[in-house]
């Protein structure tokens, strides 16, 4: 039997043995003890298990990545069964055929045309690729003066100095402007006419653009604002009439988050260059692919028949874990099982059952300004009453308290469970939420 404890706060001595040696990323670690973190232990389901065994429904897919839940058995197999073959090798110069296999499984159903595939390690790695490959490929075609980006507000591409300079400001991004390399920037999707002005932008300063930057549907990271499918199709449009290249950041939406595998399949977008991340190991492994088009990789390719072969044309770049075999295994292995589960049927099922609970139960609350949805991507924003004091954060660590892990963007409570999420299960984190709502607004539940 489990040991139980009616005590919340976790396990002292680990806390300050974390404390004593490790570094928490987007954390101010003079607080992190006081804020009663979670030490996880083990797993199971869509359960986290502390030190003292307490369970909590992962209500953020452990950061958006465990699509499928923990402890996945066919996932453990996977792993299982390719350390008895290896763990990893090189993918500079050489490959593997387990890496192989799974560029032939994503080729098969990426909205991009003849895809090739460079592995990295996280998102914000695939977003570095993806600037580097635009910027190379007007330079390997002979088009001088495609050298900046056009990017939207509230956009967030990730913490590299690259991926930074992309995103809008925030989450302390302004401390290192100096780093940061200019941009174009029009509205984001909170804005009503975003894609008009974006595709104004575009038009006029087609010629100085390397490539369009959007996050398909959904800017998570900005508070979950959604956009219309149209309005995307409408940019993809002006990309293609203006001969300008688009990359579309799936590093979030991917792998089913928005009721399709892919957000730009829902928007009719075939992008030039497709980031992935988060979900494509089902949140086993770190991995990230950055997906070439036929027109960009062929760009890259000279076989020397004009003479010898041209080594600027070749893309330097790579990582040492790139392409990372059991990284890979499983990755492959999540794929089958999301067609062979039909979880994409789940996450429409779930979507419609959770739209409806947050109608119900949290939309309703006077502390509440507005509820934003995708498919199983939820922000729900405090009203001002409520918000500008971390009231976010004291409203997640209020639902942790009763045993759901969810975690604020400011004053935005995100909900983004696994996609094998079931009905009591949704109940459970929407009754937990407005319970942690009112609790901490200090207001009174509507009549």
């Amino acid at each position: 039997m489990e040991p139980s404890s009616s005590s919340s706060a976790p396990d002292e001595a680990w806390v300050q043995r974390d404390a004593a040696v490790i570094w928490h990323g987007f954390t101010q670690m003079a607080t992190f003890a006081d804020s009663d973190p979670i030490i996880v232990d083990r797993a199971e389901g869509h359960e986290l298990i502390d030190t003292r065994g307490r369970r909590y429904l992962d209500a953020i897919s452990s950061l958006w990545v465990c699509t499928l839940g923990h402890r996945v058995r066919e996932l453990d197999d996977a792993i299982i069964a390719q350390l008895g073959k290896v763990a990893h090798s090189t993918l500079l110069g050489n490959s593997a055929t387990v890496v192989i296999e799974l560029s032939e499984a994503l080729a098969r159903v990426l909205p991009v045309n003849q895809p090739h595939l460079m592995f990295a390690s996280d998102g914000a790695a695939s977003v570095e690729q993806a600037l580097k490959m635009a910027f190379q490929y007007w330079a390997n075609i002979g088009s001088s003066g495609h050298t900046t980006y056009l990017a939207l507000g509230d956009a967030y591409h990730g913490d590299t100095v690259g991926s930074l300079s992309l995103g809008a400001d925030g989450f302390g991004s302004e401390l290192f402007d100096p780093l940061r390399f200019p941009v174009m920037r029009t509205p984001g999707y909170n804005n009503p006419n975003w894609a008009s002005a974006a595709i104004e932008a575009l038009v006029e300063h087609a010629g100085k653009l390397a490539a369009v930057v959007v996050e398909p549907l959904v800017q998570a990271a900005a508070g979950m604002h959604v956009a219309r499918p149209g309005d995307l199709r409408r940019l993809g449009e002006a990309c293609l009439d203006t001969g300008t290249l688009l990359i579309c950041d799936e590093v979030a939406t991917g792998f089913g988050r928005t009721g399709s595998l892919f957000a730009s399949t829902l928007c009719e977008l075939s992008p030039d260059i497709m980031c992935l991340g988060k979900g494509i190991t089902g949140g086993y492994l770190p991995m990230s692919a950055t997906v070439a088009s036929r027109k960009i990789f062929d760009a890259f390719v000279d076989d020397g028949s004009a003479g010898e072969p041209r080594r600027d044309r070749t893309f330097y770049h790579g990582h040492s874990y790139g392409g990372n075999a059991l990284a890979a295994a499983v990755a492959v292995r999540h794929l089958e099982l999301i067609e062979d589960w039909d979880v994409l049927t789940n996450v429409k099922d779930m979507t419609s059952e959770l739209a409806r609970l947050l109608e119900e139960r949290i939309s309703v609350l006077e502390a509440v300004s507005e509820v934003r949805q995708c498919g199983l991507m939820v922000g729900v924003e405090l009203a001002s009453r409520c918000a500008g004091s971390g009231w976010g954060k004291l409203v997640s660590q209020a639902a942790v308290r009763r045993g759901v892990l969810l975690r604020p963007l400011g004053d935005v409570v995100v909900i983004m469970p696994p996609l094998t999420i079931t009905s009591d299960e949704l109940a459970k984190i929407v009754d937990v939420l407005r319970e942690s709502i009112l609790e901490q607004c200090n207001v009174s539940a509507p009549s």
